[in-house]
């Protein structure tokens, strides 16, 4: 082998080396960050996992609320439902017959003061001392005036 075949022999030894060293660094650089890689995904493992948790409980915790939220929303309409058709029932039971009552009462009232006054505009007397008058007052406070 002559001189210069060893020469390069040995500068391909040497870049070999140098180039296995090289691959060597990086190779222990890479499984360096990767530890420090795996640590931080553990550790944020095991930093999420109970936070998870925690947000799946609250989550299940306001959807049990919303569902009572939405059965008191839906006994309210009821119940407004129902008070309403009772007061239209009240209203179309009573409004008519009361009015009724309130008029007859009131035409009463008038007939007795009116038949209580004679031709000349003075009241007649009752018996024991009471006139008609004081008699319609009774019936129907504010009907002993002329109308």
């Amino acid at each position: 082998m002559s001189p210069i075949e060893a020469g390069v022999l040995v500068l391909g030894v040497v870049l070999g080396l140098a180039l296995f060293a090289t691959v060597m660094v990086a190779l222990a650089s890479l499984i360096r960050t990767l530890g420090s890689a795996r640590k931080a995904i553990d550790e944020l493992t095991s930093r999420a996992i109970p936070m998870l948790d925690e947000a799946h409980e609250v989550v299940r915790l306001a959807r049990k609320d919303m569902d009572k939220v939405d059965t008191l929303l839906t006994r309210a309409d009821s119940i407004s439902g129902t008070v309403d058709s009772a007061s239209k029932l009240a209203y179309s039971l009573f409004s008519n017959p009361a009015v009724k009552a309130l008029a007859l009462a009131s035409g009463g009232a008038r007939a007795v003061a009116r038949l209580g006054r004679n031709r000349t505009g003075s009241v007649r007397r009752l018996g024991r001392g009471r006139s008609l008058r004081k008699a319609s007052a009774v019936l129907a406070p504010g009907a002993d005036s002329p109308s």
